[in-house]
């Protein structure tokens, strides 16, 4: 008997040592690593939300005091406004369509207002900007910020001059010289010029055919502080009409900031029935 119990307490010291080793390696092994979570992947206990972008859209335009615009018609296949090889440089104010769209475009660069570039970005509306060098070198990143959201780069000379005041050769400087800087900051030459306070004449035109532009654009309608100045006698806007505005900010604008200045502009648009398009699709 003796035996037996001698042989029975070394099995239970055996088990004991061996259940102990177990649960200690067990203890001080680390946890199995989990892959991460990838960017955006839902947690297994969460169910995935179902995208909707017109809410997303109603919140981005909310932030303005807006209402988002319905969406632009595709562009024609074939563009309504093309300079013809060897042609004149055609000179445009509005864009022959049938459609309720208008073409925003804005000039000089003085004011470089971030709050802009984060509206811009919200909105998802298409404009086209006519840079002076003059205005711009000193923050050539600002506009960058805007062309990479997909906005327009378009001549506007390099200081600004009344170009019937110069001669054939001063007015090619002024519009080679700025499709060069322009080509060299955002990676393309434009293919739009826009003469400083519209004045032109057919030097200006010439000039500008030899610098490889498409279009001199003018504009049907300005837009001002709150109000928006026509043209036309019925004070109205029309199918294909330009819009001019300008990159100024308080100071220029009586206290009111470039922000709110493009939020009224909206508003005039959006009120009469009408949407924005990118000019480049139709020039």
């Amino acid at each position: 008997m003796d035996k037996k119990i001698v042989v029975w307490a070394a099995l239970t010291v055996a088990t004991l040592l061996m259940t102990g080793c177990t649960q200690r390696a067990d203890a001080d092994a680390p946890p199995e690593r989990q892959p991460p979570a990838l960017l955006g992947q839902s947690k297994p206990s969460e169910a995935p939300s179902a995208a909707d972008p017109e809410a997303a859209a109603t919140a981005a335009y909310a932030r303005w005091g807006l209402k988002p615009f319905r969406t632009p018609p595709p562009p024609p296949k074939v563009k309504p406004e093309n300079r013809q090889p060897g042609g004149q440089v055609p000179v445009i104010s509005d864009i022959e369509t049938t459609e309720k769209i208008v073409f925003i475009t804005i000039d000089d660069g003085a004011e470089k207002d971030p709050e802009f570039v984060r509206m811009m970005n919200d909105l998802k509306i298409p404009v086209t900007m006519f840079l002076t060098d003059s205005a711009i070198r000193t923050d050539y990143g600002y506009f960058g910020k805007l062309a990479a959201q997909g906005h327009g780069v378009a001549n506007h000379t390099l200081s600004h001059p009344n170009l019937r005041t110069l001669g054939p050769e001063a007015q090619r400087r002024e519009i080679c010289g700025q499709q060069q800087k322009l080509k060299q900051q955002y990676g393309e030459a434009p293919r739009l010029f826009r003469p400083p306070y519209g004045n032109w004449n057919e030097a200006t035109r010439t000039a500008a055919g030899t610098c490889g532009v498409d279009a001199i654009v003018l504009w049907r309608e300005s837009m001002q502080i709150k109000n928006m100045q026509y043209q036309r006698g019925d004070k109205k806007l029309h199918p294909g009409d330009i819009i001019l505005a300008h990159f100024r900010g308080p100071a220029e604008l009586k206290g009111t900031t470039m922000t709110k200045m493009t939020a009224n502009m909206l508003r005039h648009i959006q009120d009469q029935g009408f949407t924005v398009a990118r000019l480049e699709d139709y020039v």
